[in-house]
């Protein structure tokens, strides 16, 4: 009889020692599977508000008409623009760029083409800070009832950039930016504007509303992905938009383009490139045969399944690597 009790304590120790290990054992796991989580949700950036850029009202204001809504990451009838600060929350280069989403001036894709590249951006240490610019109408825009391009009756998107930058070079102190390291970044009809704000600077679009218009608003660089509008007010083939009055102050600039895209053919892309050129400002040329029209990191809208394939899908590590040679970032 004290022999089975010997043994049914032995028994019973042995169960709470293996009850012990599997609570153990399974608290670590739990642990592990939340820290993984967390590391998951860690995100390299914090991202502000919705900022209006103009605070003294919006120039133009009754150009803009309708209520403004966003489906599917495209914004439209856009009254009120807006700046989205995208900061680095480790390594902050002090660079900044404003992302002009594309749109054909009619819509802006703010997220495909706007906060997707601005969360990129700061994971590289550059502040991404997406502009929500006014349209429809705002710029040069392709008319259905002529077949034709029509200019805008003010050039309000123009006028948004120019505000746009003034106001982040008269806050780069308190968003921890280098306020000579300020560029903007472009695609379709972003990447026209991109052009357009390089390209004039010097005389605001509007009359000046505050102590922010005062502040310089040409960008350091510029960053332009398939442009459209720049063979417009041309006579001849391969001339450049003369509204784009480039010349040897125009910023550093680095131009992408596919070679195949249908929507905005490469004449647009290579008519800046080459004024660029003529101009000896510093420029960067990539051209690629495959790429289409309107994609962005990691995706397109056109119907390209094997998009991420190609090597135009690669295109971050080039814009990576040229801000490091035009001494905007360091290199790692």
């Amino acid at each position: 009889m004290k022999q089975l009790k010997i043994k049914l304590t032995f028994l019973k120790l042995i169960l709470v020692i293996t009850a012990i290990c599997f609570i153990s054992c399974n608290g670590k796991k739990q642990t592990s599977q939340e820290t993984k989580v967390n590391a998951v949700n860690t995100k390299p950036y914090t991202v502000s508000n919705d900022i209006p850029i103009w605070t003294n009202g919006v120039p133009d204001s009754a150009l803009i008409t309708g209520e403004e809504t966003n489906i599917d990451g495209i914004a439209k009838n856009v009254s009120n623009p807006t700046i989205k600060v995208f900061s680095p929350t480790k390594e902050n280069t002090g660079a900044a760029v404003l992302v002009f989403p594309g749109g054909g001036y009619t819509k802006v894709a703010v997220e495909l083409e706007g906060s997707e590249i601005c969360e990129w951006l700061a994971s590289i240490g550059v502040t991404g800070i997406l502009l929500k610019y006014r349209v429809p109408d705002s710029g040069p825009h392709y008319y259905k009832d002529c077949f034709c391009e029509k200019d805008p009756i003010k050039p309000i998107a123009l006028q948004d950039a120019q505000r746009a930058i003034g106001l982040v070079r008269s806050q780069a102190k308190q968003w921890n930016i280098d306020s000579k390291k300020i560029g903007v970044m472009g695609f379709s009809a972003g990447g026209h504007l991109v052009a357009d704000v390089s390209t004039n600077y010097r005389k605001r679009a509007y009359s000046l509303t505050d102590e922010m218009d005062k502040a310089n608003c040409r960008p350091d660089f510029g960053i332009i992905f398939f442009p459209g509008h720049m063979t417009n007010h041309t006579s001849n083939s391969y001339e450049l938009n003369k509204q784009i009055p480039v010349d040897s102050n125009t910023p550093p600039t680095f131009i992408l383009q596919a070679g195949n895209d249908p929507i905005d053919p490469i004449e647009n892309s290579l008519v800046y490139f080459i004024a660029l050129q003529k101009a000896k400002v510093h420029a960067e040329y990539h051209v690629y045969a495959e790429g289409g029209h309107a994609f962005g990191l990691n995706r397109t809208i056109l119907d390209n399944p094997n998009w991420n394939k190609l090597p135009i899908a690669d295109w971050e590590n080039l814009v990576e690597r040229w801000l490091q040679t035009i001494n905007m970032t360091t290199k790692k």
